[in-house]
């Protein structure tokens, strides 16, 4: 049995990620633009961190964080509600073979990022490093 890039543990292809970052700056420009037409989705300030397309890159998972945070579930819903037309926004302004069904999640890579300072904040972990050097 073949392994495909996508079960094999290895990392995305060049391809996936330059496509993921065009489809990541052409959904924050049109976020940022108010193109979708539903005044709950535009009164929203929403950065879009990253966009990873599946290797066939017919999905494109977009990792979403509302400004400041809060309001997260709003966003998703605002976002999954507007699914279809953010979709015909990002093709309209890419030239791909097929447009990408758009799946939004929660970024959490912030809150990761705060975890380990606080970890790396600890006395004992603090201590620990200190010795290492």
């Amino acid at each position: 049995m073949a392994k495909n890039r996508f079960h094999s543990g290895e990392g995305p292809s060049q391809r996936q990620l330059r496509v993921g970052e065009l489809i990541r700056r052409t959904l924050s420009d049109v976020l940022l633009r108010g193109d979708i037409h539903d005044p709950d989705l535009n009164r929203m300030s929403i950065t879009v961190g990253a966009v990873r397309p599946t290797p066939d890159r017919r999905v494109a998972p977009a990792y979403v964080l509302p400004l400041g945070g809060d309001h997260k579930e709003e966003a998703l819903a605002a976002l999954r509600n507007n699914r279809h037309e953010l979709r015909r926004q990002v093709a309209k302004n890419l030239t791909l073979k097929f447009s990408p069904e758009l799946r939004f999640q929660i970024d959490e890579t912030f809150d990761r990022m705060d975890a380990t300072r606080a970890i790396l904040a600890q006395d004992n972990v603090r201590r620990d490093l200190d010795e290492e050097e």
